[in-house]
């Protein structure tokens, strides 16, 4: 395998992530959801608050390879790019938010969301990574990772890193309006908002410069380099938390090394097993969504509100539920109980989005978001 060639095992953890984006915002009842598929309350990092910033991380692994057909620096045509892609995935987020258009009201319309940090994440780490020396990235991101502890820190209330007295609502009230944020805490505050995509830049960042790890390694130690440098990352955010707590909805920069070193050992793994031991049969189901990632989750996205928005069905009783609900309640439940037939509604929807996915892969239809 020539050093240029992409590892596959950047496909299958982008096929991971996604289709365990999914599954965790797709289940059959909010109310019953085992632990690890749970986002930690507040403070703390539970297996589902790895799933976003390892996208965002292999992003910007994937961003290192990519870039090298616009010689590595920014130009008119990887600015043109670049801006399109960004507005294309941020649109896309708008139009999820806003769906369906005919019966939403814009005046609460939420603004940010999931592809829309992807889209601007993806974009400012893409115009650093093309303007700025290579040298200079570790520096630019340490840099945004301290100011942003700063702005909480000097700018937040007496509890800076709590869910009320965070400097994130303010900020994100000043830009975005408050009828445009969040309200899924009890008060409007978005996990996904402007300020804390912030830190979110440096997750792509550090992504890119794994991938510089692995262009610049002799194949058979590449696990093995990614081991270290996720390791020393991983224990550098863990520390740091002890005094700027992990925290996804403020995505705080302790979070950002935390987790970001859990995906670089994570695949290091990967890598290991995939590339350089060559078990790769296994592989084949998570490639289908790694190589149509983000056109599966919009999708994914665009069925869940269809299901729980348009489609109602009426029940024996005279009342109407959501299509969602009827399914789970009428199907999954008498099959698997209230658990795991909630489980087994969000695998079900895995199933179904993976056969669109293959059908795609096997046409080598690649849409690119």
């Amino acid at each position: 395998m020539k050093q240029s060639q992409r590892y596959l095992a950047l496909d299958v953890l982008r096929g991971m992530t996604i289709a365990l984006m999914i599954t965790v915002n797709t289940p059959g009842s909010w109310q019953y959801i085992y632990a690890p598929l749970r986002h930690a309350s507040w403070h703390g990092c539970t297996p589902t608050d790895l799933v976003f910033p390892f996208f965002l991380f292999v992003a910007g692994v994937s961003m290192f390879f990519s870039f090298g057909k616009y010689g590595g620096a920014l130009n008119s045509e990887s600015l043109k790019r670049l801006g399109r892609r960004t507005l294309l995935i941020f649109v896309i987020g708008l139009f999820l938010n806003s769906f369906p258009q005919w019966s939403h009201d814009f005046s609460t319309l939420r603004i940010m969301g999931v592809l829309q940090r992807i889209a601007l994440a993806y974009g400012i780490g893409s115009l650093i990574v093309l303007s700025a020396p290579r040298k200079y990235i570790p520096f630019i991101g340490g840099g945004i990772l301290l100011i942003y502890w700063g702005i909480l820190a000097w700018f937040g209330g007496a509890e800076p890193y709590s869910l009320e007295g965070n400097a994130v609502i303010p900020f994100d009230k000043a830009i975005l309006g408050e009828q445009h944020l969040y309200t899924g805490f009890g008060i409007p505050f978005d996990p996904e908002g402007l300020l804390s995509t912030v830190p979110a830049i440096v997750t792509v960042l550090l992504g890119y410069l794994t991938g510089v790890i692995i262009k610049n390694t002799e194949r058979a130690k590449v696990p093995g380099r990614l081991a270290l440098y996720g390791l020393i990352t991983t224990v550098i955010g863990r520390f740091w938390g002890v005094i700027f707590p992990i925290n996804k909805p403020l995505w705080t920069s302790s979070y950002v090394l935390y987790t970001a070193g859990l995906a670089a050992l994570f695949l290091a793994l990967l890598v290991f097993i995939i590339d350089i031991k060559g078990y790769k049969k296994w592989t084949s189901f998570f490639v289908v969504f790694g190589v149509n990632p983000l056109f599966i989750y919009a999708l994914s996205g665009l069925w869940a509100r269809t299901l729980g928005i348009l489609i109602k069905v009426e029940t024996a009783d005279g009342s109407v539920v959501r299509g969602s609900a009827w399914l789970y309640q009428n199907i999954f439940v008498p099959i698997a109980g209230n658990m795991n037939g909630s489980l087994l509604y969000a695998l079900t929807h895995i199933f179904f989005f993976w056969l669109i996915g293959y059908v795609l892969y096997k046409r080598k239809i690649f849409i690119k978001v």
